[in-house]
């Protein structure tokens, strides 16, 4: 056993399985400075990316995590460089067809949020078809956040609100944070209980505005193409030791007014 896994073995240890977080979401920065550093073209800072992904990706599942959401691609994205732009899309596509064994294999359900109808039509065919394939899986939801922005979301989770009380049985829905919740793209899912951002940014750049409102944050300076299971294992060690008080003060955290959902 080489150094590598002697480190990933005794990080893996340390980590207490009945309190994993339900929900990661990750921030995946820094592909374009990690090419800078090497020397590379840009768009081999976003391949050696993908590759991270399938590593981390697989790390969730064997931990048992129930969802994985990674920022793929944002609203903003489709400000870069044209050239740059349909690299990304090409390497979506890429990913799409040839994860598709792997997330059958390991019962991996893929999901998406974002304003998916942005993406060009082959690599929106190519998502469609790994939606459907693994729609019925069980074992982990993969969530790819895609042409996504959090200020978009929200305005779009209001006009679909507005259309559904508008087209209803004429009783309008009272807007609370619980309804308001069920028109969000990521209406199915909890919210996340960890949010990791690599590239040590500290911002969270229009992702999940609503969905973060209690999230604990953890900032690392590695870049995302550095980023390995046991920097993953590193994340959730030091989110376990966090108190998650939700707004009340220590001696209110009871089984009365936490649930399990508070890991």
């Amino acid at each position: 056993m080489g150094p590598k896994e002697t480190r990933e073995k005794a990080l893996l240890s340390r980590i207490d399985t009945k309190r994993l977080p339900r929900h990661i979401a990750i921030i995946m920065d820094g592909n374009g400075r990690w090419a800078k550093a090497h020397r590379f073209k840009r768009i081999m800072g976003h391949r050696r990316g993908v590759k991270i992904v399938k590593d981390i990706v697989t790390a969730s599942r064997e931990l048992g995590i129930g969802v994985l959401s990674l920022y793929s691609f944002s609203e903003e994205n489709w400000a870069r460089p044209p050239f740059e732009v349909k690299a990304l899309m090409s390497l979506l596509k890429e990913y799409l067809i040839k994860e598709r064994k792997d997330l059958m294999d390991n019962s991996i359900k893929m999901m998406t949020i974002g304003n998916i109808e942005k993406l060009p039509h082959d690599a929106r065919k190519e998502l469609h078809k790994s939606l459907e394939m693994t729609k019925n899986n069980t074992g982990m939801i993969l969530n790819l956040a895609l042409s996504y922005g959090g200020r978009d979301e929200i305005i779009r989770a209001i006009k679909r609100y507005t259309n559904a009380t508008r087209e209803g049985s004429g009783i309008e829905e009272l807007l609370t944070q619980e309804t308001f919740t069920k028109y969000l793209d990521t209406k199915d899912l909890p919210d996340p209980d960890l949010l990791i951002r690599t590239s040590g940014e500290q911002r969270i750049s229009n992702f999940m505005l609503w969905q973060l409102a209690y999230t604990e944050i953890y900032v690392t300076d590695i870049l995302w193409p550095d980023f390995t299971k046991a920097d993953l294992y590193g994340a959730i060690i030091e989110y376990q030791s966090r108190e998650r008080r939700f707004g009340l003060v220590s001696e209110q955290l009871t089984k009365d007014n936490v649930t399990d959902a508070t890991y």
